[in-house]
């Protein structure tokens, strides 16, 4: 891991913060695409109903996460939530070895060509064959959709007890204010940061269109298939890998972003 991509000092940038009080805790952080355009990262951590913890996109585990970790729950699940957002699996796994850990198709093999830690993945999520279950206690509070016709082999997943979209490449909604929020630098300064920024936010039209003839141009019916999908689900707040939290109105925004492939996807039935 490149000192370009991520803080040397993790622990003195991250922003931990309870957005769900006893329930859904985010860790954000820096983070810097190419090495040069800041989007941020972010990880999130469910406290179930049962007090265990499922964490997604996980990102440093700092002393700092260990110890809130702690006041939390067991660890029991840890999702890559694509083939991009894996850099830190191998020391999660190495912490909480018991874990149950999923990813999409194609990260294992990816991680061995790059010489990343092994790590024994329980479940891998792929077109030929869908994950229908990863336990009861999972099942209970968690619905989730595969994404194969993105570039990154995207799984998105929602809490349903708080109506939650938890997601990493599959919508962006810069600038990364709370990621960048302690990094002593402006989460939009840099004319690459500006201009992917302005690209990549939810209030204009230009994500839509990236997504469109980008993103999804190898598959876009597979692609509208999934997305129409996810907007069955009853959500409310959207959180992002990449930029702010959508704290509220997330269905709204999301049907702004995907509105050509929902309206593709309806044309199909």
């Amino acid at each position: 891991m490149s000192s370009k991509l991520v803080p040397s000092d993790p622990a003195k940038v991250m922003v931990i913060r309870d957005m769900v009080p006893g329930t859904i805790t985010t860790l954000s952080a820096p983070f810097w695409r190419f090495g040069l355009i800041k989007i941020g990262g972010r990880g999130t951590v469910v406290r179930l109903q049962n007090g265990t913890l499922a964490v997604f996109s996980p990102i440093a585990l700092t002393p700092e996460v260990k110890t809130k970790l702690s006041t939390l729950g067991e660890v029991k699940y840890i999702t890559a939530l694509d083939i991009e957002h894996h850099i830190y699996l191998g020391p999660w796994h190495q912490a909480f070895p018991n874990a149950k850990v999923l990813g999409p198709e194609g990260l294992p093999e990816k991680r061995k060509k790059n010489g990343n830690e092994d790590v024994a993945f329980s479940h891998i999520f792929s077109k030929s064959k869908p994950v229908e279950s990863v336990d009861a206690d999972f099942d209970r509070e968690f619905e989730w959709e595969y994404v194969p016709a993105h570039t990154n082999k995207e799984i998105a997943f929602h809490h349903k007890p708080t109506r939650t979209l938890i997601q990493a490449d599959l919508l962006f909604n810069l600038p990364a204010t709370e990621q960048f929020s302690k990094a002593g630098v402006s989460a939009t300064s840099g004319i690459l940061t500006k201009l992917f920024g302005a690209a990549m936010n939810t209030k204009g039209n230009v994500q839509k269109r990236v997504i469109w003839y980008g993103i999804s141009a190898g598959d876009r019916l597979g692609f509208a298939k999934s997305v129409a999908n996810i907007d069955k689900w009853d959500f409310e707040r959207i959180v992002p890998c990449h930029g702010d939290v959508i704290e509220s109105g997330g269905k709204e925004v999301f049907r702004k972003v995907f509105a050509w492939h929902l309206d593709l996807a309806k044309k199909q039935t």
